[in-house]
This record gives structure tokens, sequence and C-alpha cells, in this order.
């Protein structure tokens, strides 16, 4: 019985000039973004900066979360209690979390069964809940068609947040996500395509936004701290009226990101090879399923899914049960309960009156999704999609 024996927990170690980095930080002791020499940046608003130029964006705020990210974005926008917020179903808790932080309702949009958002439905609940924001999560780095999406955006007047934490680095015909909208959002934690154990970046043109957003993370009135911020005039007018969330990146988990946004674009490279690869050899296993990316997107393939359609609720438990005995990990968005990091919309229970989206609850009744980390090759991935072949087999699921 083939076995597979690597952990698709581990992530690749922190570049050793970002150890440098931190040690240096560690030396100094002044850990906190704030805690700076008179006309010293720190390393935190070095990030700042060069993601802010990476992206093509005119400010960037650090964040200890890509969840705060999305949460002090919903708030900087301008969402109050009471407001709705229409959002894709399929995505991870943190997302309908931000929405529920900040007291908005939810309105819930279908998906296709490319797992990105149905925009047929998007336009019929954004016409009927009259609805003035949207939060789309780009789950797993599938990337919508941006070019429907946005005319639907524009259709309605809506403020669009977009959540990256699973798309930095890709593209939609050319232009980076997260630039689409009003807002974007990344994730730097461990499992992300740069790594600081926790930690998140927003993106913004909009200086009144930037401005609410520094003082919401928790700048205090320290805000001239930033060097990539807009003028004084901004923070005039909300000082006094924005509340602290204190959602601030620290100088030490920046310092380890600043080498690794260096090396980001090739660090996407690498893993779209060991998708494509995986992507090419599970599309010729019969009874799995692939759906086809859009010739537009440039996704980054950290993590693959595919469909077991054939599958009923207790085979998928049975064939999760199998691939973990053979060392492979997958993950399953149609169980009934939430495990680990995943959870399936019908159990954000804190939100009344959830709908039954009967494509969502179809395509993750029986969507599989996996890891696929740096420290994988090209060869363990035939070992990893031999032994799925062979539990498919096994188990007559084709």
């Amino acid at each position: 019985m083939r076995v597979f024996k690597k952990d698709f927990t581990l992530q690749e170690s922190i570049p050793s000039e970002g150890i440098d980095l931190a040690i240096e930080v560690m030396k100094t002791g002044r850990l906190h973004r704030y805690n700076v020499q008179p006309g010293e940046k720190g390393a935190a608003a070095e990030l700042e900066e060069a993601f802010a130029a990476y992206m093509g964006s005119d400010y960037c705020l650090s964040l200890a979360s890509c969840g705060s990210a999305l949460y002090i974005s919903l708030k900087s926008v301008g969402v109050k209690a009471g407001d709705k917020v229409l959002c894709n179903a399929y995505t991870l808790a943190p997302v309908p979390g931000a929405i529920e932080n900040s007291g908005a309702e939810i309105v819930l949009v279908d998906i296709l069964d490319d797992y990105t958002i149905d925009t047929a439905d998007l336009d019929k609940k954004a016409a009927a809940s009259g609805a003035r924001f949207f939060l789309l999560s780009h789950m797993r780095g599938h990337i919508g068609n941006m070019d429907k999406i946005m005319e639907i955006v524009t259709k309605y007047n809506l403020i669009l947040i977009e959540d990256c934490a699973h798309t930095m680095g890709a593209t939609w015909n050319g232009k980076k996500s997260g630039t689409f909208g009003k807002v974007g959002c990344y994730s730097t934690q461990t499992y992300k395509h740069m790594n600081s154990g926790e930690g998140g970046l927003m993106i913004t043109n909009d200086p009144d936004v930037m401005a609410r957003a520094i003082i919401y993370s928790g700048s205090y009135m320290l805000y001239s701290g930033h060097s990539l911020r807009p003028a004084d005039e901004y923070f005039e007018k909300v000082k006094k009226f924005t509340p602290n969330f204190s959602s601030r990146m620290d100088n030490l988990r920046a310092s380890l990101l600043l080498p690794q946004l260096k090396k980001l674009d090739e660090q996407c490279k690498r893993w779209n090879a060991l998708y494509d690869h995986s992507a090419l050899l599970l599309d010729k296993v019969p009874g799995v399923s692939l759906p086809p990316r859009d010739s537009k997107e440039y996704y980054v393939g950290s993590s693959i899914q595919f469909n077991l359609p054939k599958a009923s609720y207790t085979e998928i438990e049975e064939f999760l049960k199998k691939t973990m005995e053979r060392g492979v990990q997958i993950k399953w968005f149609g169980n009934k309960e939430p495990v680990g990091f995943t959870s399936s919309y019908d159990s954000w229970q804190y939100f009344e009156n959830l709908p039954e989206l009967k494509n969502t609850n179809k395509v993750l009744a029986t969507m599989c999704d996996m890891r696929l980390p740096l420290t994988f090759s090209v060869e363990d991935c035939d070992l990893i999609v031999a032994i799925i072949q062979d539990v498919v087999e096994e188990m007559k699921l084709s």
C-alpha cells in the first residue's frame, strides 16, 4: 500500500534575511511599531511602503490578521450596525466574522460549480436587498469573472472590499487581485503566501478610508509614525470620532515579511508548478472532477480543490479516512459540523435567517480541499495523486 510521509502543514523556513532582521529588531527591544526613534521608520512602516509599491496602491496598513483587516475595512468604508453586506457563501469563518463584528447583516450569495460567486444571484440579491456594501472572498484562490462582477458593482454603486487572503500575487486579466474595489485585504498567516504566523495587510487609494483605518487599528494620536499616510487634514476630521481597536502589526512580524515580499512572484510560480502538475494528474482520475479555470485568471495554487461528484456523504467520510490513513490530508467543506479551519455557511448561526443555497450545498457536498505547501516536490504530488486514485478505485467512486 502506498503511503505519503510528509507533513501537509509544514511550511518553508523564514528566509535567512528575515531571521537576521528579526534578531536585529529583538536586540533593540523596539517591537511596537510606534516605539521608534525620531526620523526612524521601523519594519512595519517599511513593509507598508514595499507592499503598496508592489500592489501599485497609494496606501497600505499592516495589521494583526486578515480578519482584523476585513473588519477595519468594513468600518472604514462606512458600514454601520444594521447595514447589509453581500458576501459569497463559500469562504472561511473570519469573513462572516468580520461582518458580524461590524454589526451588519450578511446577504449570502450562491456560488457556481467552479467555486466562484454566482453573478446572476449577486445581481438579484443586490437589487432585492438594497445593500450598499459587498465583501467578495476570492476563496481558496479562485477568482470569479471580475468583468461581470464589476459590472454589477457599478450598476448598483456597491462599495467593494476584496478578501484576498488566498490571492496575494494573483491577477485577473493582468490586474492584481485586491485592486478592483475600494479596499483589498491580505493574510500573512502561516499557511498563506507570506508567513509571519499571524498578520494582515490592507490597501486602498482612498485617503479618508486610510485615515480612519489607521486610527481604528490603534495608532492613538501617533499616526504621524506612518510614513505612508494621508495628510493631517484627513485625520483631523475623524480622530475624535474613531475608536481604537488595537489591531496593529508589530515590527517583529513585519521584519519577517520584508524579504518574503521580494520573493513573492517567484514563490507564486513555484506553487503553480505544483498545482498545475497535480491538476493535470487529478483530471485524469475517473470519478474526480476539477472545474476549468478562466484564461483571464492568473491564480496562485497554494491549495487544490476537486469534487467526487458520485460520492455520498458517508462515502466522502470514508474517503477522507482512507486517504488520511495513507498520509494524505484532505479537508471537506461539506461536513455537517465545522472541523479545524473549515466550516459551511449553515454553521454561522450567529446570523439570523440564513438562507438555503442549493448550488453551494451541492458543490460543497463533494468538494475536497488539499494544501500544496512548497515543502512538497513534483514527485510528492505524483505519489499523493496516486494514493487518491487508489482510494477512489478501491471505493468504486468513479
